[in-house]
């Protein structure tokens, strides 16, 4: 694979983890994007990450941890003062309900010259005034030839207005080459359809690929010619927290590295059992902690024995 940069641009934030029974919360370091990054930096690609934090308590502890992740970032100039929290509720099961004390306000946003795949997703494309500056930065990079990748990362905490986050979600798509949702992310959004006529309606606002991550049930991909479905690996489930962000750094990492969209059903299918794989071992740990590369490559080497 070749050194294809991925420019990580949106929101860090402080996850303040309450598991169901307990009384004391933990302070947890991340945001989707940051732990995208992260991802990304374990699995050896060269990754930039654009944020913006304040100066203030959340954010003393989200420049610590990105001071020792080992990940370039670039922190943006903002109109805000306060670092993004978010509240995380995990059942007995690990999985996560969110609320959310939310600002996103960069005001200026410059990605490195050797930026290939531009990320971007979550929180940063539907809160406003960001959002509206990311979706621009998307536009100018796919113009410019960078691939644009997004995540929907669908969070209703943070606009519950459907039709309002449909729309936007409608833009981004437009903008992008690849677009990445979970079936609850389509499920929320488009109320009444299944996940694959749902991703069908993204696919034709301009996206060359469509994944939609299932779970336990692994991942579905949909080209204008063809659709796969990769099974993912039965696992102990720790929690799900960052398991969708690992599958997009792993999808990421593939596309920087094979230098375009991968279109072909058989190199799709590889790809996704790839992502499915790195998010397992993700959920078998505690909070957002993406497999590095021997890690994945061993895991892959046991997947086909």
């Amino acid at each position: 694979m070749n050194a294809g940069r991925v420019t990580v641009v949106g929101e860090v934030l402080v996850d303040l983890l309450w598991r169901a029974g307990e009384r004391e919360l933990k302070a947890v370091p991340g945001g989707s994007p940051a732990n995208v990054a992260v991802g990304l930096h374990r699995l050896d690609r060269p990754v930039t990450l654009i944020t913006a934090w304040g100066d203030d308590v959340p954010g003393a502890l989200v420049r610590e941890h990105l001071d020792g992740i080992g990940v370039e970032v670039r922190r943006a100039p903002a109109g805000s003062e306060r670092t993004m929290v978010a509240l995380a509720y995990l059942d007995a099961h690990g999985g996560a309900r969110y609320d959310f004390l939310a600002d996103w306000d960069p005001r200026r946003i410059e990605v490195p010259a050797d930026t290939a795949v531009l990320h971007t997703g979550s929180l940063a494309v539907v809160l406003e005034p960001g959002a509206s500056r990311v979706l621009e930065l998307c536009r100018e990079q796919r113009a410019a030839g960078a691939t644009v990748v997004a995540d929907l990362n669908v969070r209703p905490a943070v606009q519950p207005d459907r039709d309002a986050y449909r729309a936007a979600c409608a833009r981004l798509a437009a903008a992008a080459d690849v677009l990445k949702a979970s079936d609850e992310d389509l499920g929320w959004l488009y109320p009444g359809l299944s996940a694959r006529d749902a991703a069908r309606e993204l696919l034709a606002l301009g996206p060359e690929l469509v994944v939609v991550t299932l779970g336990p049930e692994g991942a579905l991909a949909l080209t204008a010619d063809d659709e796969v479905h990769a099974q993912a690996p039965s696992i102990s489930v720790v929690d799900t927290i960052g398991a969708g962000d690992t599958f997009q750094a792993a999808l990421l990492d593939a596309i920087a590295g094979h230098g375009a969209v991968p279109r072909q059903p058989a190199l799709l299918t590889e790809v996704l059992t790839r992502c499915a794989l790195a998010a397992a071992i993700n959920c078998t740990r505690t909070g957002a902690n993406p497999p590095t590369t021997a890690e994945l490559a061993a895991a892959v080497g046991d997947n086909v024995r």
